[in-house]
């Protein structure tokens, strides 16, 4: 199922039909069922949870949010795979700043050591423009193509208790990050420990940390993490018994949606829950959060990475351009037949904001780590067209004042 982009212009903006007027997101997805496909026929099968946020100016363009829901269920557990980067991108930036009398930024150079078995050194990075490795190179390559290595290196330099500890602090409880990304070698107590750091500045060592060990646990608190009928292990045999994520990372979409809301209008949240990201940081990310991987020189990119890669509402479908009035500011995941997409887009031409999360869980075979999932069958077809409706009402929707969106239109 592919949807031209120049199509879904065209027709988006000849108006809405009844099918997408907005009366609640349950009517919405009831009313689109047929178009949206599988998914929206049969929602508890594909765990689906969805929510969508509008916004509203004020005359001083002051935001105001308003969320609905579709199924969200914190005690219900979905694998969020790479959305985790997205949080460890802030608390990073967020920690340097603790180390600034120490000479130490996003951009200082750094090496990373390695302890004990299986992790890894770092001395260099190839695909940064002076062969260093950095925070910022680090974030950079998270938001662009979702690098697992460059995820891993921030939860090296955060550790475990410090990610799952201050984001409690602001709020965001029902969530539990406790493993790398992509390397098997790393189980539950591998991942306890995190390999030393050394920051420069002027070519000299400016900061050392030691490696560090999670000392509190950090427990699962879904009751259904248990999962399908079988998995491949560690050895490529099958295992016919339902696979265990209990030990796997989960951020539930509530804390998801606060935690990108928290960094894009730290004003509209308490101030204990916001990031403490300077102004720097702050279009730091927006920048590379919007950004397609073929606007990078450093990293460079070739053509398999396209400008929908890591965009999956309204273009997840094909590889076609996206518009360029639009931009989309997001994280995705996908993982174990898991896609989740957390997005705040903007159409500067038409002046519309929205923010949009779902996850979808695609595995008919309910065989994890087979590496047979129906991603491009039923999910990405799922979540493009699911932006495309709600961009739909957003495009019919009344507003009271228009907003300005300047501070976004950072390309």
């Amino acid at each position: 199922m592919r949807y031209l982009i120049s199509l879904f212009f065209i027709i988006s903006f000849i108006g809405c039909t009844d099918e997408t007027k907005f009366v609640s997101l349950e009517k919405t997805i009831e009313n689109n069922k047929e178009r949206l496909g599988p998914p929206a026929q049969d929602p508890e099968k594909y765990e689906l949870q969805i929510i969508y946020t509008q916004i509203d100016r004020d005359e001083s363009n002051n935001p105001s949010f308003t969320n609905f829901e579709y199924q969200v269920a914190p005690e219900k557990y979905y694998y969020p795979a790479s959305t985790i980067k997205m949080p460890l991108a802030f608390l990073a930036l967020e920690k340097l700043h603790l180390l600034q009398q120490k000479n130490v930024d996003k951009y200082s150079p750094l090496k990373i050591d390695s302890v004990r078995a299986p992790q890894t050194a770092v001395s260099s990075d190839s695909s940064s423009q002076d062969y260093t490795a950095s925070i910022a190179h680090y974030i950079k390559k998270i938001f662009l193509v979702s690098d697992n290595d460059a995820s891993n290196r921030l939860y090296e330099f955060l550790g475990q208790d410090y990610i799952n500890d201050r984001l409690a602090e602001k709020d965001f409880k029902n969530l539990r990050i406790v493993h790398r990304l992509g390397n098997a070698a790393f189980g539950p107590k591998e991942n306890r420990f995190t390999n030393p750091f050394t920051f420069f500045h002027n070519g000299k060592p400016t900061y050392n940390q030691a490696e560090k060990t999670a000392v509190n646990i950090h427990p699962n608190q879904q009751m259904e993490a248990i999962k399908g009928k079988g998995y491949i292990d560690g050895n490529d045999s099958l295992v016919l018994k339902p696979f265990d994520f209990s030990q796997k990372n989960f951020v539930g979409l509530r804390d998801h949606v606060g935690m990108l809301r928290s960094v894009l209008f730290p004003e509209s949240v308490p101030r204990h829950q916001r990031f403490d990201l300077h102004e720097d940081d702050e279009s730091f990310l927006l920048k590379y959060m919007s950004m397609y991987p073929e606007e990078s020189d450093y990293p460079k990119y070739g053509a398999e990475k396209y400008q929908s890669y890591v965009k999956f509402f309204m273009f997840g479908d094909n590889e076609d351009d996206i518009p360029k009035n639009v931009r989309i500011f997001n994280k995705v995941g996908y993982a174990y037949g898991y896609l989740t997409d957390i997005a705040y887009i903007v159409d500067f031409e038409n002046k519309i904001e929205f923010m949009l999360a779902a996850t979808v869980h695609v595995n008919e075979n309910q065989i994890y780590n087979d590496g047979v999932y129906e991603y491009d069958e039923i999910g990405l077809p799922f979540l493009a067209e699911l932006g495309k409706v709600i961009y739909n009402i957003e495009l019919d929707r009344p507003r009271a004042n228009e907003p300005l969106l300047t501070k976004f239109n950072v390309h």
